[in-house]
Parts: structure tokens; C-alpha cells; sequence
């Protein structure tokens, strides 16, 4: 009685193990012996199934599906399944329960266990079977007047970005996440960034400071891990001069005319291809072209909607047959700014890889029909006549030619060094979904789906995250030229 009133004078109550599995989350309650970290068994045994016997001599049995472990009073060595391995400490008994260091879950218990078991101990986290828990951890480094917030996830995980107000909110393709407490601590109140933390399970939130004007992301896989990158930019104020010895930032991109005012992109439509009895290419293992185009395009819908707060169109959202004029009708009618329609290549030739940009293409005699609109008077509800700008559909892209181009060359420019380009990136040709658009537009082949190297890139989430972030940088770029024009 003695003994176990002194024991019980050394407990502490410190951090739970937070077990997680597929069915979600519980709670292992941990307990503090000369500062060690123990569990009890008969916690254990009702998580894991186990069967625990304790014979009079004080030697514990753990019994699993045939396998055992022998544990031994005042000893640091189990034996597991006839195998000696060592604890940080012996097991120990406080008001009849049988404790066990945390690291027995590692060093013994997962060896007879059926089902992974990846104990995090500085994390306090238990992970059973399949699981995605990434380890997140989060770098602020000043860079001249702005910012740059480093976030890396190991193993690699996919994450959507979205801005709401003064917040930046990353939401990982995971079931939890591995993350350091705190994760960001407080940059001071007229910092660009003033915390990072978890709100759910898999989902960070940045907290902008004051100064906040605007942020760039990208996204990279850097071995194991995926490092998602913001570069934030502060408010410009007379009192803020550029760095000592900072480069200059590059000059945004002459824009044609087309592309029209300042802040003139406010609806973008994302045309998926083929769809429904039209399945496009099929690569070598059986993926269809059309269902990269309609995965890629959603997932770059929720890029630009969350990133640049404007109207995203889809031609189709779903698996169905989509008529090429329909396609254009969509952006058209609703008053598109910008067209981007996504397919995968084909080859007779395995070997052939890498994305192209088209922008379309008319014969000679076709220029000066295109690009003279006519007009024509007809007559209004209320009586009278109005004039109205014909413009012939096959031919409405005709004025639109130079600023496609200039955008293909932004995208060409944004996929460097992350998404791989055929030899001729940039090319003209006759495609009937874009010399109808009445807007800028782009057909992007993202690749080849007949190289079985290539088929398998197109259809995994790394390519997929590296795609989406790249073009909506290119959107990114041009918006902000045409801002810079607007202020000209």
C-alpha cells in the first residue's frame, strides 16, 4: 500500500495518444512515471483486441491471434514472438493496473499486430492501417518587403488553396495531419502573417496580417514531400521604398488590345473534352482522354474560384456527349473572358510526350471577314430599330488572335520547369472550339495519353496539382498585366 501511495504521488496526467484509424478518432490516456511515458494494458487490450494474463510470479502474457508477448517484472526486454526486443522501461503497476512505456506499441505490439501501427510519440499520435497523416510543418522567411510561407507535407499530399477575407484556408487531400504546436508562432500585429494553425483535421488556416496585399502560390514535390509555397506582397505605401539590392520585379506582359479594360477577366470558361460516347484518346492502360480533361477541369475551376474570386464556367461537369458548338455557345453566351479547353494527345508514335498550347488558326482569305464586324439594324421591343455588331460565328476568334497567343505564351512560360512541353509548345491550328470563342482562347493538349510513361503522369494527383497550379498562375500573370496596363 505503501508502494503504490508513493507511485501515485509521481503520476501526472500529461497529453493523451490520439489514436486514429478509418473510423475516426479516440483518445488513449497516457500516464507520467518518473518522466516516462506510460500506457495501461487494459487500454490497449480493449483497442486491439488483446487477451493480457498475469500469472502469480508477475510476469504478464499479451496474447494476439496465436502470437505473444512475455513481459517481466523490473526487466526492459520482451520477448515478442520468441524475439528479445528492448523498452525504455520496465512495465510497472500503479492501483492495478499494468502500465507499459508508450514505445511498446512500436517495439513490440506492432510486431504481431496484423495491421500497421505508426506510433508519432513527439506528435502524441497513434495511426492504425491506412491512413493518410501527412507531417506538416511551416516556415515565414522576410523577403524584402514581403514574405514567402514554406509548408511542407511528407508524405506527399495534394492541397486545394482558398482565400476568404483576411484568411488563406489549405485544405489537404488527408485524413489528419502531423503538425507541430504551434505551427507558426505570432509575427507581431503589422506582420503580413500573423499565425498558421489547424481548424479541422486536415485543413490549415493562414491568419493575413494588416499589411497583407496579395500572395503567388506554387506548388512542387521535393522527394518525398510536396512544398507548397506563398510569396506574400505587402501593401504599397509612400513610406515603403524597395529593398537595398532587391531586382526589380519583371515587367508584366504587353497585352494586345483584345483582352479589352483593366479587371476585364471576370468570367473564365474551362471546357473539358469529349464526354459521354465521345472518349478521346485511351492510353495503354485504358485511361480516356475524357475523364483527365473533366478531373483536370474541376480541379482547376476550384483553383481559380478560390485563388482569384471570379466566375468559373464548366462546358460539361459530368460524363456526357457535348456537341463542339455547344462548348463555345457556353463561354459565349455567358459573356467569357477567357476560354481554356483542356484535352490529351495522341500518337502513332509511343515515344512522342509533353504538352502543347494552341490557339486557333484561319486561312488567308478568311482575315478580313473576320476581323470586320458588321453592322445591322434591327428592331426593338418598344418600336424602333437599334444597330447591332454582327459577327459571323466560324470566324468570331479572327480578333482575338493576338492576345490568344499572348496568353499561350504566359502558359508556356508558367508551365517551364513544371509541366513537360512537347518540342513545339506554342502552335497554331485549326480547331473548330476556339474560331468560334468570341474571347481569348487556348486548347492545351496536357500530354500524351499513348506513352504509357506519360498516361501514367496524366492520371495521378502530382501532375494533376503541378497543371492546375501552373495555369492559374498564367491567369494570375495576366490578370496583374492587366492591372499594371489599367494604372498606365
Amino acid at each position: 500500500m505503501l508502494f503504490a501511495s508513493q507511485l501515485s504521488s509521481q503520476v501526472a496526467a500529461p497529453t493523451p495518444l490520439a489514436m486514429l484509424t478509418k473510423d475516426g478518432r479516440r483518445a488513449l490516456a497516457v500516464t507520467l512515471v518518473n518522466d516516462q511515458e506510460f500506457v495501461a494494458l487494459d487500454d490497449l487490450s480493449a483497442a486491439f483486441q488483446l487477451t493480457v494474463r498475469d500469472d502469480a510470479l508477475g510476469a504478464v502474457t499479451v496474447f494476439y491471434k496465436g502470437k505473444t508477448i512475455v513481459l517481466t517484472p523490473e526487466q526492459t526486454l520482451a520477448s515478442v514472438a520468441g524475439r528479445l526486443v528492448s523498452l525504455p522501461s520496465a512495465p510497472t503497476r500503479a492501483a492495478r493496473r499494468i502500465l507499459v512505456p508508450v514505445e511498446f506499441i512500436s517495439r513490440a505490439l506492432a510486431l504481431i499486430y496484423d495491421i500497421r501501427l505508426d506510433l508519432r510519440k513527439p506528435s502524441h499520435l497513434l495511426i492504425v492501417g491506412d491512413v493518410r497523416v501527412p507531417r506538416v510543418t511551416v516556415r515565414y522567411d522576410v523577403v524584402g518587403q514581403g514574405g514567402r510561407v514554406t509548408i511542407d507535407a511528407t508524405p506527399r499530399a495534394d492541397s486545394t488553396l482558398t482565400q476568404d477575407g483576411s484568411r488563406l484556408t489549405i485544405k489537404f487531400d488527408a485524413d489528419a495531419l502531423d503538425t507541430a504546436n504551434p505551427l507558426l508562432t505570432a509575427q507581431g500585429p503589422q506582420s503580413l502573417i500573423q499565425d498558421v494553425r489547424v481548424v479541422e483535421p486536415a485543413t490549415l488556416v493562414v491568419t493575413l496580417g494588416p499589411r497583407f496585399a496579395g500572395f503567388r502560390s506554387t506548388t512542387q514535390p521535393v522527394d518525398t514531400t510536396t512544398r507548397l509555397t506563398l510569396d506574400v506582397v505587402a501593401a504599397q505605401t509612400d513610406a515603403v521604398a524597395a529593398a537595398p539590392g532587391a531586382p526589380p520585379a519583371p515587367p508584366p506582359p504587353d497585352l494586345p488590345p483584345a483582352f479589352g479594360q483593366p479587371a476585364s477577366i471576370r468570367t473564365i470558361a474551362i471546357d473539358a473534352g469529349h464526354g459521354g460516347a465521345d472518349e478521346g484518346v485511351k492510353g495503354p492502360a485504358g485511361t480516356k482522354e475524357k475523364d483527365i480533361a473533366l478531373a483536370v477541369a474541376r480541379r482547376l475551376k476550384a483553383a481559380i474560384e478560390g485563388r482569384l474570386g471570379i466566375r468559373v464556367l464548366l462546358t460539361r461537369d459530368d460524363d456526357r456527349d457535348m456537341p463542339i458548338d455547344d462548348r463555345t455557345a457556353v463561354a459565349n453566351n455567358n459573356k467569357s473572358d477567357l476560354l481554356i479547353s483542356l484535352h490529351a494527345n495522341g500518337s502513332v508514335r509511343s515515344a512522342a510526350t509533353g504538352a502543347s498550347i494552341y490557339y486557333a488558326a484561319f486561312e488567308k482569305d478568311a482575315t478580313a471577314a473576320g476581323t470586320a464586324p458588321r453592322a445591322e439594324r434591327v428592331p426593338t421591343f418598344g418600336g424602333g430599330t437599334r444597330d447591332i455588331e454582327i459577327v459571323t460565328w466560324n470566324l468570331a476568334q479572327m480578333r482575338y488572335l493576338d492576345a490568344s497567343m499572348t496568353f499561350a505564351g504566359i502558359l508556356q512560360e508558367q508551365f517551364h520547369d513544371r509541366v513537360p512541353l512537347a518540342t513545339h509548345a506554342v502552335d497554331r491550328a485549326s480547331l473548330r472550339v476556339l474560331e468560334s470563342a468570341n474571347m481569348p482562347a487556348v486548347l492545351i493538349e496536357m500530354g500524351f495519353l499513348s506513352n504509357a510513361d506519360q498516361e501514367k503522369q496524366l492520371a495521378g494527383a502530382e501532375f494533376q496539382a503541378a497543371f492546375v497550379q501552373a495555369v492559374t498562375d498564367a491567369v494570375v500573370t495576366l490578370r496583374d498585366a492587366l492591372a499594371s496596363q489599367g494604372a498606365k
